[in-house]
C-alpha cells in the first residue's frame, strides 16, 4: 500500500452534482475537492509529492487556482508546503486524533440519543439496508465502498436525530481520523467489528433505548485510539 514520495496521481474532475442538484464550483474549489478526497482516501498517501505544474496541466488551469487549493489543504493539515522545495501530502498527526474523538463522542453521543427517541420503522429499514451493504462489502474486501457506507450510517443517524447539520460539522473535525481508519479497515481487520458495532447501535434505536444507544456509539468511536497506536507501529512513515 505504501508509495514513494515521487508517485503522482492526478485525475481531473468536472462533477458538480451534489445531492441531485447542480452547483457552481470555482477551479480552485474543484481542485481542492478532488485532492482532498484523494488524500483522505489514501489514493495520495502521506509523503507523496504534489507538483503545481502537473496538477495545473491535468485540470487545464493556470497555477493560481492550484496554489489556492493547496493553501486551503495546508490550512486543513492535509499538505505541507515547503517554499523553494515543494508540497507533499502531510503525515497523519497522531496528537490531534484524541481531541477529534472527544468531539465525535460528544456530538454523536447526543445525536444517537435523540435518534433513539425519534427513530421510525422507515428509519430502521434505512439503517438495515446500510448495514447489509456493509456486510457485502466486507465479504468482498471492498474497503472503499465499505467506508462510504460507514459514512452513510453515521450521517443517517444525524438525520434521524433531526440535526443533520451536525454531520457536516463533524466531517471537518474527523478528517485525520478518516485517514487513519482507511488504513485500519484492511490492515487490522476492522470491517467485521464495525458491522457488529453498527448492529448494536441499530438494535438500541429499535428499542428506543437512548442510554444504550449512546453507550454503543461511545464504544464504537473509542476503537480508533488503540487502532492508531497499532497502525503507527506498522506504518511509521504515515504518522507523526
Amino acid at each position: 500500500m505504501r508509495q514513494t514520495a515521487e508517485t503522482e496521481v492526478f485525475v481531473p474532475t468536472s462533477s458538480q452534482e451534489i445531492g441531485g442538484r447542480l452547483r457552481r464550483v470555482t477551479a480552485a474549489g474543484a481542485i481542492y475537492e478532488r485532492l482532498h478526497a484523494d488524500i483522505v482516501s489514501l489514493r495520495m498517501p502521506p509523503g507523496m509529492l504534489l507538483q503545481e505544474k502537473r496538477i495545473a496541466e491535468e485540470f487545464g488551469v493556470s497555477r493560481t487556482p492550484v496554489r489556492e487549493a493547496l493553501l486551503r489543504l495546508s490550512e486543513g493539515g492535509l499538505v505541507d508546503i515547503f517554499p523553494q522545495s515543494g508540497t507533499v501530502v502531510s503525515r497523519v498527526p497522531v496528537s490531534v486524533i484524541p481531541e477529534a474523538v472527544v468531539v465525535r463522542k460528544a456530538l454523536e453521543g447526543t445525536t444517537v440519543e435523540m435518534a433513539a427517541r425519534a427513530a421510525t420503522p422507515a428509519d430502521i429499514a434505512r439503517l438495515d439496508a446500510i448495514i447489509a451493504r456493509q456486510r457485502a462489502h466486507a465479504a468482498a474486501d471492498d474497503v472503499v465502498s465499505f467506508h462510504e457506507e460507514d459514512e452513510a450510517f453515521h450521517e443517517a443517524i444525524a438525520q434521524i436525530s433531526g440535526y443533520p447539520g451536525i454531520w457536516g460539522l463533524l466531517k471537518t473535525v474527523k478528517v485525520q481520523i478518516d485517514r487513519a481508519r482507511r488504513l485500519a479497515l484492511p490492515a487490522l481487520g476492522r470491517m467485521g467489528n464495525v458491522v457488529h458495532e453498527h448492529t448494536i447501535i441499530r438494535d438500541a434505536l429499535v428499542a428506543h433505548d437512548a442510554a444504550a444507544a449512546r453507550e454503543a456509539m461511545i464504544h464504537h468511536l473509542s476503537a480508533v485510539i488503540p487502532d492508531v497506536d497499532e497502525l503507527r507501529s506498522r506504518y511509521p512513515d504515515y504518522f507523526c
